[in-house]
């Protein structure tokens, strides 16, 4: 049985952990070819892809700091002689640092707003040409702290309010290229990262658990399926939307 993305090619940035890596598999289970994407963590990317592969998907993995202009560029030029078109961008690569306001610094600032806005900004501008004429679908993973704005979080969460205002101007811009341009919001999900830095383990989780109606932390599996939806035929009539997977917290 055909899946609802056989024949497209997508792209993940950021995809070799996490709600990334979740994405890309779920994405490939459904018959795209997809780019693993990641800047640092090639182990991780090559993981991703061996787990696809293993199941009889395709997927490749590719190096590329979305924060930097030439890598981008790079990446792109990569994909289009490897696959000659694209149809599905996932602008995942995120980081988050927390910090109250004495703790704020220039570095602390530009670090989070050169990925999580620059860097996805980047991105689409390359995708859009490989689009073409067909059209495609841009998928932006923001965050529930877009509009939540936890404390000791003005950086990060300025950060994800700016995508959520990306996706809805683009979505108006590209609306007339058969672009269409969506975020998901994801509430505090289990990953590698959450774990590295103890945040699954904190007393901020079981805070977060506390005013999250469905009472539980997300895991990447529960974003990734929704990012299937909004990659494929199912949602052409939707764009500009942002779409919030977080328990029920807002």
């Amino acid at each position: 049985m055909a899946g609802k993305l056989t024949g497209k090619v997508a792209l993940v940035t950021g995809a070799s952990k996490g709600i990334g890596a979740s994405i890309a598999k779920h994405l490939a289970a459904e018959g795209a070819a997809v780019v693993v994407n990641y800047s640092s963590s090639k182990e991780g990317a090559d993981r991703v892809v061996a787990e696809i592969t293993s199941k009889g998907g395709k997927a490749v993995a590719a190096q590329a700091n979305v924060a930097v202009k030439a890598d981008v560029q790079r990446l792109f030029a990569e994909m289009k002689k490897d696959f000659g078109a694209l149809d599905v961008l996932v602008n995942n690569a995120g980081i988050y640092e927390f910090a109250p306001l004495e703790g704020v610094t220039e570095e602390h600032f530009h670090k989070q707003f050169n990925l999580n806005v620059l860097g996805l900004i980047l991105a689409t501008q390359e995708a859009v040409k490989l689009f073409g004429d067909k059209g495609g679908s841009v998928i932006n993973i923001s965050s529930v702290v877009s509009t939540y704005t936890p404390p000791n979080a003005a950086v990060y969460s300025a950060t994800k309010a700016a995508v959520d205002a990306v996706t809805k101007s683009l979505a108006k811009e590209l609306g007339p290229r058969k672009v269409r341009v969506n975020s998901i919001n994801p509430g505090m999900v289990e990953t590698e990262g959450t774990h590295a830095q103890g945040i699954t383990t904190s007393d901020m989780r079981k805070q977060v658990e506390a005013q999250t109606p469905l009472g539980r932390i997300g895991q990447p599996h529960d974003i990734a399926p929704a990012v299937v939806f909004l990659a494929s035929a199912d949602s052409a009539w939707i764009t500009g939307e942002t779409l919030y997977i977080a328990g029920g917290m807002r």
